[in-house]
């Protein structure tokens, strides 16, 4: 249960702030940045923040039960695990807000593909140091 509070508390904040910079730089509004641009940048993310956590809380709870079966998998290791649900993420984003809008390309590709990497992959990581068990080397009976 602790594992879906974490990713659910953390992945649509993390998810809404890169969805919000990838939408930023994929329409040229973030091509010379100064403060003003980058206060405004912040002020929209916390004034939509509620809707990242509308909209994204059951994505993020199907990533979080993905992270729960694979845990699940002894012969997988922690890193393998973060990569495994990060790649997952990744794919589930970038089908999900890759085809949106008129640009596409490997720029659009890979920022919306992060929207989901990250806070599936930091999600899965911070699980793994607050909830795992350390496992103990297997006892070898002779």
């Amino acid at each position: 249960m602790k594992r879906y509070l974490i990713f659910a508390a953390l992945g649509p904040f993390l998810g809404g702030f890169f969805l919000l910079v990838a939408n930023t730089v994929t329409s040229g509004f973030w091509d010379h940045p100064t403060w003003a641009e980058v206060t405004k940048l912040f002020v929209v993310f916390l004034k939509t923040l509620q809707y990242s956590y509308l909209f994204g809380i059951l994505p993020i709870l199907m990533i979080a039960a993905v992270d729960d079966i694979v845990f699940h998998i002894r012969k997988i290791p922690p890193v393998i695990r973060m990569l495994i649900v990060g790649a997952i993420a990744f794919v589930a984003a970038e089908f999900l807000y890759g085809s949106k809008g008129a640009e596409s390309g490997a720029v659009q590709f890979v920022l919306y593909g992060l929207v989901g990497f990250v806070p599936a992959a930091l999600a899965s990581w911070l699980a793994h140091e607050v909830i795992d068990e350390p496992r103990t080397a297997a006892s070898t009976a002779s």
